[in-house]
């Protein structure tokens, strides 16, 4: 079953990038209290990720922050050493990169993808969402091949 507007995200510990390697980060230390937008890209330094998905967030995070929000983050099935790399070749600073390397939070969401047609295994779909305390508030799920739904304009449209 797929994740929908008015659910609560299940409780997961991710994996950031810290000082001395890979660090786990709380469900709570991220959503609790917290209004958080969270896009997910199929995978770090692919083409559309890179070169359309991820810089629109980099761009506007600014004002999508002005808009009272607290934390931009996105994840991918990827571990932290890669989505800890992406994320300063990509100026990104003012995202959390967060890994789901064995893809639970993805599939408890219900928003995996096989990618095995190009060697990647499952991943997550292209998404964006909206969470006010760990409860989507806003869902936009992207059809395959295209970046509309959960880019960071159509947001900030929801915000």
């Amino acid at each position: 079953m797929t994740i929908a507007k008015g659910d609560r995200l299940p409780e997961t510990t991710f994996k950031v990038m810290g000082a001395n390697g890979p660090e786990d980060i709380s469900f709570s230390a991220i959503f609790a209290g917290k209004k958080v937008v969270l896009f997910a890209v199929p995978g770090a330094f692919t083409p559309g990720c890179t070169v359309t998905h991820l810089p629109g967030y980099v761009v506007q995070a600014d004002q999508i922050k002005a808009r009272g929000v607290d934390t931009i983050a996105c994840v991918a099935v990827n571990d932290a050493f890669v989505m800890d790399a992406w994320g300063k070749s990509q100026n990104a600073e003012e995202i959390l990169m967060l890994a789901d390397g064995n893809s639970e939070f993805t599939t408890a969401l219900g928003l995996t993808m096989d990618a095995r047609g190009y060697g990647m295994g499952s991943r997550s779909q292209r998404y964006a969402m909206i969470v006010e305390d760990g409860v989507v508030t806003w869902l936009g799920i992207e059809p395959a091949g295209g970046v509309v739904e959960s880019a960071a304009e159509k947001v900030l449209e929801q915000l």
